[in-house]
């Protein structure tokens, strides 16, 4: 049996902002706006075509156990990843990684999957990379494929996810993303932010997110603060 992603990915979606960025020091802020541009919270690519609809690299178990694994995974590097930290790292390859205390949004993701499911996007971005380059957004002027931070932006991770070939639309209903999901949104002007889905709720029924936005990986109820742009899910 053969694991796949499920892809809910609508392209920039019209209309406001979903809700009012929470306030934080303002120094802070500039720092995550500048850094974003550099590693994770890329600029966004926009809307991505599923160029193959056979690509998986994963392999299948209990959608529900998956679910809970993720989450617990990302949940899991709170207190231990305490900063955000943009720079360019060489890394080991494959299943590189920079120091757990510090990272960017995609690190979240990247550590959950390889602890909860054995799946390693650096390894897999980078192959698939290697096969259709030009498939990928080319925002960053690279003529070749990277492993040290391909895997490591968000435009990226959603053409690998849209290539898997699992496309449904973005919806505003809270019961609609499940623990383990992961999504994609667009922070300030045009930056792109990825989150992993907690499968803890607010008394209103949304579910958390687990993110690093600018200060290490927090829980938080920001779901629908920013307007997103991608929902992805491991399952069978």
């Amino acid at each position: 049996m053969r694991r796949r992603i499920l892809v809910y990915s609508s392209g920039s979606p019209e209309g406001s902002d979903s809700g009012k960025m929470r306030l934080f020091n303002s120094a802070t802020w500039h720092f995550v706006i500048a850094s974003c541009l550099l590693v994770s919270c890329d600029q966004d690519a926009g809307p991505n075509q599923v160029l193959n609809p056979e690509f998986s690299g994963i392999q299948s178990t209990n959608s529900e156990i998956l679910s809970s694994s993720i989450a617990s995974e990302a949940r899991s590097q709170i207190g231990k990843t305490t900063s955000y930290d943009p720079s360019y790292v060489g890394l080991s390859y494959p299943g590189g990684d920079v120091p757990l205390k510090k990272g960017v949004c995609t690190d979240v993701v990247i550590r959950a999957l390889r602890g909860a499911v054995n799946l390693d996007l650096q390894k897999l971005v980078h192959e698939d990379m290697k096969v259709e380059f030009s498939a990928y957004p080319n925002i960053w002027g690279h003529k070749k494929p990277d492993p040290n931070i391909d895997h490591r932006r968000v435009p990226n991770l959603k053409t690998y996810f849209n290539r898997c070939g699992f496309s449904l639309p973005v919806t505003q209903r809270a019961d609609d993303y499940l623990g383990g999901d992961l999504v994609t949104c667009t922070v300030g002007r045009n930056l792109a932010h990825i989150m992993v889905v907690s499968d803890k709720k607010t008394s209103g029924g949304v579910p958390f997110v687990i993110h690093n936005i600018g200060s290490g990986t927090k829980e938080e109820d920001r779901l629908f603060e920013f307007p997103i742009t991608g929902h992805y899910r491991v399952t069978e």
